[in-house]
C-alpha cells in the first residue's frame, strides 16, 4: 500500500462524513488542517513518510524542513533528515510556486514535470523582460551541460553562460536555467549544522534517474486536499502555482466530496480526509519560516486572523489553540540561544506556560549535539498576559 494511503488510514477520526454541501466554519477547518498537517499531535512516522504525506516541506532557509518535523513527529532527531539527504532519498530543489521545498526522491521526478509549466510562467514573470533576444531552448541545454559537468552555483552558472549572452546579467541567466532545468541542491547544504555554498546539478544527474513522463495535475490535487483540504480551487491554484485547473477538478470529482464554507464557495475534499470535532485541543506549536500549514491557502482565515496575514509572510509563527498567535526568533548568544517570542495580542497565563515549555523543548533539539554546553531560554515580548 503506498505511503500516503497508509498515512490517510492513520489519520481517520471517525467514521462520520458529512453531507454534500455542509457547511464548515473556521474551526472545523482549522482542526481539519491541524490534522492533516500532522500538527494537531505528534505522529509515529519515519520523515520520508511525513514528507510524502505533507508533499514536501518549505525550504528556502535550509533549516526550516528540520524545524517542521520536529513540531510534527515524535522523537525526530536532525539526522533523521540529513541522512536521507546525503544518501540521495531526499532532496532540496524549487517545485510548488517556483519556491525550494525538501521532497522524497520520488516526488522530486513525479511533481517537477507536473509543475514545469508553473517554473516557466514565473521565471517570465520575473525576468522576461530581461531574457530578449535569449533562445531558452539553448539555454537550457548549455546549462545542464555546465552543472551536469559539475556542480556549480547559480551565480556560476551565469557568469560562464554569459560568454554564449553578454549582453545579458548573468544573474539573470542563471536563474533562467533553474526554471528550464530541475535542479537539486547538493549536500552539504540542506545538512543540519553544516550547510555550505548553494552548489546545483540536474535531479537525473543526482538521483540517476529520468523524470516521470506523466503531466496531468489530477494526482497532485488529490494529494493536497489529502493534506490540505478541504480547500478551493483558488487555495489549491495559491499552494501549487498551478492555472488553468478546472478540466482536472471535473475529472476528479467522482473522487471527491464538496461542502461549502461560510462565504458559500465550494470545498473540495477527499473522500475520507479527517474531519476532527471543532472542539478537538489543539496544543501549542512552533513552525518555522514559511510554513505550508500557514501559507497554503487563498483565505488563509483558517489558521491566521486576516489582521494579521501580512505579519506571517516570512517570520517564524506559534499556533495557540490552532490559529497563529505571534511570531517568534532565534537569538545566539555565547553559551546561550533564546526564542524570542512575540504575540499578537494577550495571552492566558496557562497558554504562555504551555508555549514556553514547547519553546523549551524546542530549543533542547535546536542545541542537541552542539560541542559546547549551551543553555536555553524562552523570552516573551510585551506583557501581554490575560
Amino acid at each position: 500500500m503506498p505511503v500516503t494511503d497508509v498515512l490517510t488510514t492513520r489519520l481517520r477520526t471517525s467514521p462520520s462524513r458529512p453531507a454534500t454541501g455542509t457547511v464548515l466554519g473556521p474551526r472545523a477547518l482549522n482542526r481539519a488542517l491541524l490534522e492533516r498537517q500532522l500538527l494537531l499531535h505528534r505522529h509515529e512516522l519515519s520523515a520520508a513518510e511525513a514528507l510524502e504525506h505533507l508533499v514536501g516541506l518549505q525550504a528556502q532557509n535550509p533549516n526550516a524542513p528540520y524545524l517542521g518535523l520536529w513540531t510534527r513527529l515524535v522523537d525526530f532527531c536532525s539526522d533523521d533528515l540529513a541522512e536521507l539527504i546525503a544518501a540521495r532519498k531526499v532532496v532540496r530543489l524549487a517545485l510548488m510556486r517556483w519556491t525550494l521545498h525538501v521532497v522524497t526522491a520520488r516526488d522530486c521526478l513525479a511533481l517537477r514535470p507536473v509543475l514545469q509549466p508553473v517554473m516557466e510562467r514565473r521565471m517570465q514573470a520575473c525576468f522576461g523582460r530581461h531574457l530578449g533576444g535569449v533562445e531558452l531552448g539553448r539555454l537550457a541545454q548549455l546549462g545542464r551541460s555546465l552543472v551536469e559537468q559539475e556542480p556549480r552555483s547559480l551565480g556560476d552558472v551565469g557568469r560562464l553562460l554569459a560568454g554564449e549572452w553578454p549582453r545579458h546579467e548573468p544573474r539573470v541567466l542563471g536563474h533562467a536555467v533553474s526554471a528550464l532545468t530541475p535542479l537539486v541542491h547538493v549536500p552539504p547544504r540542506g545538512i543540519w549544522g553544516r550547510n555550505g555554498r548553494a552548489i546545483q546539478t540536474t535531479a537525473e544527474r543526482w538521483l540517476g534517474r529520468p523524470l516521470e513522463r506523466a503531466t496531468e495535475a489530477d494526482s497532485l490535487i488529490m494529494r493536497y486536499l489529502g493534506a490540505f483540504g478541504p480547500a478551493t480551487v483558488a487555495d489549491i491554484r495559491t499552494w501549487s502555482g498551478l492555472t488553468g485547473l478546472g478540466p482536472a477538478i471535473e475529472r476528479l470529482r467522482p473522487k471527491l466530496r464538496s461542502f461549502r464554507d461560510g462565504h458559500g464557495r465550494e470545498l473540495l475534499d477527499v473522500i475520507d480526509g479527517p474531519l476532527p470535532d471543532p472542539d478537538t485541543p489543539a496544543p501549542p506549536r512552533f513552525l518555522p519560516d514559511f510554513d505550508n500549514a500557514v501559507l497554503a491557502h487563498s483565505d488563509r482565515t483558517r489558521i491566521v486572523a486576516d489582521p494579521d496575514r501580512r505579519r506571517v509572510l516570512k517570520p517564524k509563527t506559534f499556533l495557540l489553540d490552532g490559529f497563529v498567535g505571534g511570531t517568534w526568533r532565534l537569538i545566539r548568544g555565547r553559551g546561550i540561544v533564546t526564542a524570542e517570542v512575540t504575540p499578537f495580542g494577550p495571552i492566558a497565563s496557562e497558554d504562555r506556560i504551555a508555549l514556553a515549555e514547547e519553546g523549551m523543548r524546542l530549543l533542547s533539539f535546536i542545541v542537541a549535539g552542539a560541542e559546547e554546553d549551551m543553555r536555553v531560554n524562552v523570552r516573551f515580548l510585551g506583557e501581554n498576559r490575560c
